[in-house]
């Protein structure tokens, strides 16, 4: 009766443990209690704090020291861990979305690894697109960047919780990687042949019909003028430009816009050929044409400098990418500065590729991608493609109408 007595005292002392455990400081609390059946006092210690309770009997010397431990509760623990996976939280509220984008990025990935579709920008756009539509990858947080002000980043929310594909879209922001693209553009470009022959400029210039085509239909649309120009110049069929262009007039639209054109260049071998075929015959698909003229050092050495210049005077705001375009290809012309040249027209360009095309992906986050006006943007930049390859080729064709046999052009470089 006695040890009943002893073990219902400890355990009621022990059942004040969870009032000592609410925030306080640690305090020690003790109850001393006769041992029943020897001559010897134990103490009952409770020590409490915010992250520690428990209980020891602590005896006179040569009596061993009590603990005892909390229990492990492990269904509990198990029913957590599978409430905190990742694909629990596909199926909860809108994750049927982000397992649409995922199935997107994982077709995109078969197209650039298995068909081979222009690996070097479909596999990075769509490894980027997988990676930041998983649960709680928090890799990529787009409200960092939605701002109405003017702004490119919110830099105060940007210093509490930026992941890292954050860090490295401030690239595409901040407008860098596509003109360290151009340099390397400008740096693997040999202009003589337009030197020799500048009436092919035209040719380039009649492409771009698609994009002012697409802009007045973008505007019927209910676009305003800076948002249909960075719409429109997706069928410029350059991704650098189009960022550069949409972060500087519709910074809201600059992830569905990039990918727009970032995919439709990857997709270059799907839809031009179809449209080639159409508009040509097999005459005048195997035209070969004579061999420009040879241009001379000077000639090569001068044009880049000339032509930055005269953009300079005349589009001084397309500086950022033209400048960046002369500048390498100066690199490249001039003979003195070989090792530069071939850093930026392999090392750089290769990097900011990766770059770009893996942050242009993440920028396809379900929430704010699967929209109307986002799938609206993929259509008219599909419009604005087909429409400059129409009019490319039939320039060219109308072109040859007034030019001898011998001297005709082959309307597939249009």
């Amino acid at each position: 009766m006695k040890r009943i007595k002893f073990l219902f005292v400890a355990l009621t002392a022990m059942l004040y443990l969870p009032l000592f455990a609410q925030g306080q400081q640690a305090e020690t609390h003790s109850v001393t209690l006769q041992h029943p059946t020897k001559d010897t006092e134990v103490t009952l210690v409770v020590r409490d704090s915010a992250n520690e309770n428990r209980a020891s009997l602590v005896a006179a010397p040569g009596v061993e020291e009590q603990t005892e431990e909390p229990t492990l509760e492990i269904g509990t623990s198990i029913t957590d861990f599978c409430m905190s996976m990742g694909v629990v939280k596909l199926f909860e509220g809108d994750g049927w979305k982000n397992l649409i984008m995922i199935a997107v990025g994982c077709l995109l990935l078969y197209l650039a690894i298995v068909k081979k579709y222009e690996p070097l920008l479909l596999l990075p756009i769509a490894f980027g697109m997988v990676l930041t539509n998983l649960p709680d990858s928090n890799m990529y947080h787009p409200e960092l960047f939605a701002l109405s002000t003017g702004d490119h980043v919110n830099w105060a929310l940007f210093s509490e919780g930026a992941g890292l594909l954050d860090y490295l879209y401030l690239g595409v922001k901040l407008g860098i990687y596509p003109c360290l693209i151009f340099m390397g553009v400008g740096a693997m470009t040999d202009f003589g042949p337009l030197i020799a022959n500048p009436k092919s400029l035209l040719l380039g210039a009649a492409a771009q019909l698609g994009i002012f085509a697409t802009y007045l239909t973008t505007i019927a649309l209910g676009f305003t003028p800076q948002e249909a120009a960075s719409i429109g110049i997706i069928g410029g069929a350059d991704g650098p430009t189009a960022i550069f262009l949409s972060s500087k007039l519709a910074p809201s639209l600059m992830g569905a816009i990039a990918v727009s054109a970032y995919s439709y260049m990857a997709l270059v071998p799907v839809i031009q050929p179809p449209i080639m075929r159409l508009l040509t015959t097999k005459k005048e698909r195997t035209i070969r044409m004579k061999s420009p003229r040879q241009v001379s050092k000077l000639e090569k050495v001068t044009f880049p400098i000339v032509g930055f210049l005269f953009c300079a005077f005349i589009v001084p705001s397309g500086l950022p990418l033209l400048g960046m375009l002369f500048f390498g290809n100066l690199l490249k012309e001039c003979g003195v500065t070989k090792r530069l040249s071939e850093v930026a027209s392999n090392a750089i360009v290769n990097i900011c590729t990766l770059l770009i095309g893996i942050t242009v992906g993440a920028s396809t986050q379900a929430t704010s991608f699967l929209t109307g006006r986002s799938v609206m943007i993929f259509c008219l930049g599909a419009f604005s493609f087909i429409v400059a390859t129409f009019c490319g080729v039939l320039f060219v064709k109308f072109f040859n109408l007034f030019l001898k046999e011998g001297n005709k052009i082959n309307p597939l470089i249009g």
